[in-house]
């Protein structure tokens, strides 16, 4: 099995400083971490639960995949994170299952992970995100 964990469910969201006192106020959720990701276009506030985040979402600028998703869908579920042991070998087993890969190689994500992202169409409408630590 390529994957260890979910490492986080990631939601869109306008307005990241609302989201993230509705967490705080409805769960005591705390933030554990946050950056900037330029590369992405995306502000993210993560709260852990357990071993596992919720990552909240919010886009930087406007051509941003975040804020495109936004757009078409509404806020909401975005994607889910999985963590694996090495994501280049995850990515390349999961193209040989017939996923469709959005990122040809990995690449550096946040928290100094790295990551690749898997296109929805050959996932069963799921963007899924892969994370090695």
């Amino acid at each position: 099995m390529i994957l260890t964990e979910i490492d986080h469910v990631a939601i869109a969201v306008n307005d990241l400083e609302a989201a993230i006192a509705y967490y705080e106020q409805a769960f005591g959720a705390t933030v554990t971490h946050r950056e900037v990701v330029e590369s992405d276009g995306v502000e993210e506030a993560l709260l852990a639960v357990a071993e596992s985040y919720v990552q909240l979402l919010t886009p930087t600028r406007p051509d941003s995949p975040v804020a495109k998703a936004i757009e078409k869908r509404g806020e909401g579920l975005h994607h889910i994170g999985y963590r694996v042991d090495d994501c280049a070998a995850a990515l390349e087993s999961m193209v040989a299952a017939g996923a469709r890969a959005i990122d040809a190689a990995p690449r550096p994500g946040s928290r100094g992970t790295t990551v690749a992202f898997i296109h929805p169409k050959g996932s069963f409408g799921t963007l899924i995100e892969l994370v090695q630590e």
